[in-house]
């Protein structure tokens, strides 16, 4: 009968005794330490004082205490130790720090570190006042090196915990953390703790972040990149990170402007993505909390409806006409007001908008908003040959088979900000950041201008009219989803494989894609299958026999050296007999039954060996023989120690060779021809067996077989 599950069996170990085991009721009311010195007490005789002195600890490498709150989680087999409580350990550590011995103090300072990540303990030190302790101590600056290093350690691991709030440190520290990040040359410890101080202040008090952005600037985080070493790299941009989601609005766009005069850019690429150092998790984490915080720069303009009667924004329309039509700007006065509107209202349907007598309309929907005219007109200038060919490719189309331009910009800006989630906050979890978003000032721009390519392409490929302009949207988003799994390092690469994504390619990859789907792995698929795989491996047999009625030539190998010397062997028609013999070489042609003049009926076979476990393989003068030989050896048991031995000549005929024998003898064909047959001809018939049930759901089930009708008059009587 198994113990009840609210027992546990644990070692309590004890310094200068050996552990001993028992048993722990989880259920019970009473403390488990109360249990622990009841039995030691009963068994040693100890007189261990007042229970309040001690605790329990985890033997492991958190030492973490146990109370009535975590009891529920000791493990059967886990080791607990016997130890001082939290509160004598707090307060002896509290004294232990102020030692006036630097040695004495350096020990202290590392079991805090230590010690501090439990947050039973970390309450009994902050109870002490140890948080004011530890900031007085960095204010002071006499410590430096790893007393200082601790000293952080200790400081950050006591504020993970939440006890504290953050707003209660003083000016003179801020100053104090920042100025060891401002320093040129600074111990790495104490560097990597400092950063990750201001981190958390930033990202916790708004008050704080006012106070830390005025002791230090983005250029001054900078030189922390240009390093080796990839845990600072990591907290610098950590708190670069931090000051972009806490600053205002206007701020933030000052700020980008400074890391692109910083080129941050290029020097997180060059140092940090091209690093021949791995990129871990955390760092990943970073660069996607960097990339959404900058894609959010976009956000203003994206939530920014188009005004109508603005002319600034009414010019950009018209620029966007002027250089795809070459038009010349008009005066006033040229023609009459219904020509020139006339004019203007065939060339805004060229370019694709939807309401084409008052383009600014378009931009009136948000998300896009303005967003979608800026992606047009930087496409405009940038990629002007690009933009022309498009707009005048459509523009001499059918109206049904055109692509519009000006719709397809929309949609697709709209697109676009879903994948990369602008306006989003970064998610806590996620790594997914791409290098090449850091290869360009405006990546998002030119992310942009390669899509609206590649929609114009796919809308040819899918020979696509306006009715079907979803569809066309829906699997160009399944090509740039595709291509970004991929993680391209550049643009251009990027570029490269949107190109091998053509729609032909991704319709394969649906097809391929759905024999895989869950429907082919329902109860009615798989025993579709079952049924199926019998008759194809009955056709492989065919198969199998029908190539060795036709024969195999062999080669002939002597225990002294290897000759130019062949025999044949085949199958007769009817399957009863094996006919061989020595082949002439002055022989062509087709090499008949009654050439051969040695017969083996297939009734006196034994069993098929292959290998080393071949007789031929064995003797003394095959040794020297090298493996890929061995691989090809294959020999045939008759009678009672009889053999025919065989070298096929190549790995195909083996197989075809085995299978068939085995295959005569009533055995399993288990080559890797014969599987590699199997997945084939299986995924084939399958393709063909389910054609006709192209997007049609197939039940789990059977269908419920109907109730009898009340009478069979309706059946004819032959009588």
């Amino acid at each position: 009968m198994p113990p009840p599950s609210d027992i546990v069996k644990v070692a309590i170990e004890w310094p200068g005794a050996f552990p001993k085991l028992m048993e722990i009721d989880q259920c019970s009311s009473n403390s488990i330490l109360k249990c622990v010195l009841m039995f030691y007490i009963f068994f040693f005789r100890w007189s261990l004082g007042n229970h309040e002195n001690f605790a329990l600890q985890n033997a492991d490498s958190t030492n973490f205490y146990i109370t009535e709150k975590n009891r529920n989680d000791i493990k059967n087999g886990s080791i607990l130790r016997l130890t001082t409580s939290p509160s004598q350990m707090a307060g002896q550590l509290h004294e232990r720090i102020q030692s006036s011995s630097m040695d004495a103090k350096l020990e202290a300072l590392k079991d805090l570190a230590n010690s501090s990540r439990d947050i039973t303990f970390a309450q009994e030190f902050i109870n002490l006042d140890g948080i004011s302790l530890l900031t007085q101590m960095v204010e002071s600056g006499t410590d430096f090196g790893d007393l200082l290093s601790f000293t952080l350690t200790a400081f950050v691991e006591l504020m993970d915990h939440g006890i504290v709030s953050w707003d209660t440190f003083s000016v003179a520290f801020i100053k104090k953390i920042a100025g060891y990040v401002n320093k040129s040359a600074m111990d790495m410890a104490v560097l990597q703790r400092s950063l990750a101080i201001l981190e958390s202040m930033v990202l916790n008090s708004q008050d704080l972040y006012q106070k830390v952005a005025q002791e230090i600037t983005i250029g001054q985080l900078i030189p922390h990149l240009q390093g080796t070493d990839q845990d600072i790299q990591t907290y610098t941009i950590a708190v670069i990170n931090a000051l972009f989601l806490k600053a205002p609005e206007d701020k933030r766009q000052e700020m980008a402007h400074i890391l692109a005069q910083k080129q941050l850019r290029s020097i997180i690429l060059s140092n940090v993505i091209r690093s021949p150092k791995p990129i871990n998790d955390e760092m990943a984490h970073q660069l996607y909390v960097l990339q959404v915080l900058t894609f959010n720069l976009l956000e203003d303009r994206m939530m920014t409806k188009m005004d109508p009667q603005d002319q600034a924004q009414r010019d950009i329309i018209f620029e966007l006409r002027r250089i795809a039509f070459d038009v010349e700007c008009e005066p006033n006065n040229s023609g009459s007001i219904e020509k020139r509107k006339s004019m203007y209202t065939r060339d805004y349907k060229k370019l694709g908008f939807i309401n084409h007598v008052n383009p600014a309309m378009d931009f009136t929907q948000i998300p896009p908003g303005m967003l979608a005219l800026d992606n047009m007109l930087y496409f405009a200038r940038h990629h002007q040959d690009a933009y022309i060919r498009i707009v005048l490719e459509n523009s001499s189309r059918e109206d049904k088979h055109e692509c519009p331009f000006g719709r397809s910009s929309i949609e697709l800006t709209k697109m676009l900000c879903e994948i990369l989630k602008v306006g989003e906050l970064p998610s806590e979890n996620c790594h997914d950041f791409h290098p090449m978003f850091f290869t360009h000032d405006r990546s998002f721009e030119e992310f942009f201008c390669i899509c609206i390519q590649l929609l114009n392409k796919t809308w040819k490929e899918m020979r696509a009219t306006s009715e079907d302009f979803n569809k066309v949207m829906q699997v160009v988003r399944e090509q740039i989803m595709r291509a970004l799994t991929q993680k391209p390092n550049s643009l251009d690469q990027l570029k490269s494989r949107l190109q091998n994504l053509s729609y032909t390619e991704i319709l394969k990859i649906r097809q391929s894609e759905r024999m895989n789907q869950e429907d082919f792995q329902s109860r009615p698929i798989l025993e579709l299958r079952e049924k199926i795989q019998p008759e194809i491996m009955e056709l492989i047999k065919q198969q199998r026999l029908n190539r060795l009625c036709d024969g195999t030539r062999f080669r002939k190998i002597s225990s002294r050296r290897r000759q130019d010397k062949f025999w044949y062997c085949r199958l007769s028609p009817n399957h009863k007999v094996l006919h061989y013999g020595d082949l002439e070489e002055s022989l062509q042609g087709e090499v008949t039954h009654d050439s051969l003049q040695e017969k083996l009926p297939v009734a006196d076979i034994k069993a098929v060996v292959t290998g080393k476990d071949c007789p031929h393989m064995k003797e003394k003068g095959a040794l020297k023989q090298n493996k890929e030989v061995q691989e090809l050896a294959f020999s045939v048991l008759y009678e009672s120690d009889e053999y025919l031995n065989f070298i096929a000549p190549d790995k195909h005929e083996y197989c075809v060779w085995t299978d068939g024998l085995n295959a005569l003898l009533g055995k399993e064909m288990t080559s890797d021809f014969t599987k590699s047959d199997m997945d084939t001809l299986l995924s084939m018939e399958m393709k063909l067996r389910l054609l006709d049930l192209e997007n049609i759901q197939i039940p789990e089930a059977p269908p419920p077989i109907p109730k009898e009708p009340s009478n069979y008059d309706f059946v004819y009587d032959c009588n």
